[in-house]
Parts: structure tokens; sequence; C-alpha cells
């Protein structure tokens, strides 16, 4: 599948990091991981970090499928309000899913921290804005959820917000713990490191044949070899549907646009905080270390890439006007454009563990709107269950409901 319209932004600004070898020849280890996105270099890292025999396989170069879009906000707050994610799976359990999210930030940023990787990394506020007067009653909900749950927020009203800021909506939400990244670099770091510790990566190697046997697993691969592996990792994202059974996700076309470095941000809330707000689908705001704007959304349910990629300049042209209308002091000249492809499950929540009628594999399938959190959540499972500890999430994240 074609996700990535041409011309993301994150590997024109950045280049190519690193580049890393096709398998030539058969092979053999452990866990055999396909996919060297973000999701996978995570997977990486931890099962490097842990002693694993694992090994990461990826059909394009790393990092160059959705990865390459990402806008790179973490938030801990998922697509599904926090209140309605109680009503539909329990309260404790819908508290918990907003903690673990709030965890995996945290701990994305220790792990930047203890690599020393130069990957954008920065801890932000996030505010939430009511789109309209008729989304108030719903967002104040919300605010007492959270409030209850124990998390850190504020309650913006229309007078606040326009004391702030030069936003106009009637109320908003002000939450702490969010944080932002260039995912494309982060994924980068993490594979280096990973193969630092002797993991050995190889993109450019598509798997073509997946074979189960009473050993393991059999794949082969494009280039007409073999690896043998114990146990299968499933990290390639919205790739992954050959793999599952149908009907579990949805695809949609995301859109973005992204600015020259601006000298000034006049306007903008809480020191440059993420923004959100409450329509569906909704739009996202984001700003990045070297004095650009970021605004993306206006969503599209997808069909092809062909007709995803001929509404670029239309979408283009939309997000600049919204955002002009948001933030009239900042003078936004578009640097960028692109559209990347993304999936929802029905619940909003990511498929991390093992399926049922899929033997010796791990899935690690951050959908949604915080897919790079739920990397890492994905990431801490597949490495306690490989190495036979306890891990809750899988409950909390499995393929049950």
């Amino acid at each position: 599948m074609k996700l990535l319209s041409p011309q993301p932004f994150w590997p024109i600004r950045d280049g190519i990091p690193a580049s890393y070898p096709p398998l030539e020849r058969d092979a053999r280890c452990d866990v055999a991981i396909i996919g060297g996105g973000i999701t996978g270099a995570l997977v990486a890292w931890h099962l490097a970090d842990a002693g694993v025999d694992a090994m990461v396989l990826d059909r394009r170069e790393v990092a160059h499928g959705s990865t390459a879009g990402s806008t790179g906000l973490l938030q801990y707050e998922i697509d599904r309000p926090l209140w309605q994610l109680a009503r539909e799976i329990g309260r404790e359990r819908a508290v918990r899913n907003y903690r673990r999210c709030r965890e995996a930030n945290r701990a994305i940023g220790r792990i930047v921290r203890r690599l020393g990787l130069k990957c954008g990394f920065e801890r932000k506020s996030s505010l939430m804005v009511a789109s309209r007067a008729a989304h108030v009653a719903a967002l104040r909900r919300e605010f007492e959820a959270r409030r209850a749950a124990g998390f850190a927020v504020d309650w913006w009203t229309r007078g606040r917000i326009a004391r702030e800021c030069t936003l106009r909506h009637p109320a908003a939400i002000l939450s702490r713990d969010a944080a932002q990244v260039d995912s494309y670099l982060l994924a980068y770091g993490l594979l280096a490191a990973a193969a630092r510790k002797g993991m050995p990566i190889h993109d450019r190697t598509a798997v073509t044949r997946t074979r189960f046997t009473v050993r393991g697993v059999e794949l082969r691969t494009s280039r007409g070899v073999t690896v043998r592996a114990k146990r299968l990792v499933i990290a390639s994202g919205y790739e992954a549907s050959a793999h599952l059974p149908p009907s579990l996700t949805a695809l949609h076309s995301t859109f973005a646009i992204v600015s020259e470095p601006l000298r000034a941000f006049g306007g903008w809330p809480a020191e440059r905080c993420l923004i959100w707000e409450t329509a569906r689908p909704y739009l996202y705001l984001r700003t990045t270390e070297d004095d650009r704007a970021i605004i993306g959304g206006f969503d599209e349910p997808f069909q092809d890439p062909d007709r995803r990629d001929r509404l670029l300049a239309a979408k283009a042209a939309a997000l600049q006007r919204r955002f002009r209308g948001f933030f009239p002091q900042i003078d936004f000249e578009l640097a960028g454009v692109w559209a990347g492809t993304f999936a929802e499950t029905p619940h909003g929540l990511p498929y991390i563990g093992r399926h049922p009628d899929v033997p010796r594999t791990w899935f690690a399938l951050g959908y949604g709107g915080n897919g790079i959190t739920y990397s890492l959540l994905a990431a801490e499972l597949i490495r306690d269950q490989i190495a036979g500890r306890p891990n809750r999430d899988e409950e909390l994240f499995g393929f049950d409901d």
C-alpha cells in the first residue's frame, strides 16, 4: 500500500540518517520483526535491550512508511473521550488506559534521554478546544472525568481563552503530560541503538510468504532468502491487515501542512502547546524545534492513494485558511504539504499481543491518533511476554473485545 503522498516533511528536512543492507542470505533468529517504522523500532530497541535474539525486516527504507508522515503529537488522551470510553468498557479499565498512555509518553522521554537521541522530543501541554458551543457540555463532562481520575487539567472558559491567545473557541481543557517528537528521527535513533547491541536491521527486504511450522515460522522474502524464527512480531502498522481477519479497522487519509520557520508565534497559547479540537474529524496543531508550525486534519475515508493525492492542493489551502483564522498574527508561509493513511478501530483502542487464530505471532498495532504512545506500550508488552514476565496490558489492549 502507498501509505504516503510524495514529499512528506520529515525526510526532506532530516535526510536519510542511516542505511541498512537488504538481507541477501538465509538467516535464523528467535524473533523476526516485520516493520522498521517507529513501532518496529520501539519493539527492536526493547528486545535488544533485554538481550533477545531478534531481527528487523522492512520492505522499504526503514521509517519511510507512515512514520515519515507522522506529525509526532504524543498525548495520553485517545480518540475516545474518557467519559465515553468508561461507558463502553468500564471506568476502571478506561482510566487505566489513559494512565498507561500517560506513563508511555514519560517512558519515551526516558528512552530519549538515556540514548541521547536528537529527535525533537519536548514536553508540552495539550489544549483540547470545543469546536462549537454545542460541544461545551460534553467537553465539561470530559474535564470532570479526567479530574476525578487524578489527571492535571484546567478548565478554560471563553474569557480565559481570549486572554491567553487569539483562538475564539467557547471552552477548552488544558492538560499536562503531553509531548512532541520527530518520530522519523526517533525511529532511526532507536534502530541504531538496537544495531549497536548486535541486532541485524534489513530494509528493502519484503516478506512475501509466511509459513508456520512445528518449531516456529518461516519467512520467504522477495530476494529469495528464508528467515527461520521461533516467534514473529508484526509491526507493519496499517499494512498488517494481511496477517489478520478482515474488518478490524477502517482506513482514513489525513492531511498536513508545515510552515517555513517563523519569527514569532503571536497568539499561540500556553508556550506553544499542542492543540486539537472536539470536532470529528478534528484539526490538530503543533510547532517544531526549528520554529515551524504544523496543522493537520480534514480527514477523508481512504479509497486509493491517487484520489487522496489529488486532494492535496485543496486540503492545503483549506488548512492554511483555518490556521490564519486561528492565528491572524502569525504569517504562515507554506513550506510543505503531505497526506498519510491511518487506521481506526471500532473502540479507538489498539490491538496489541497475540491473536487466537495466528500462531507464534505478536501484533504491535498502535492504531488511531495515539500511534506512537501505543507502540511504546506494545514494545513493553511484547518484551515482557517473550521474556515470560507478566504484563497486565494484554488484557487491556488485546483482541478479546
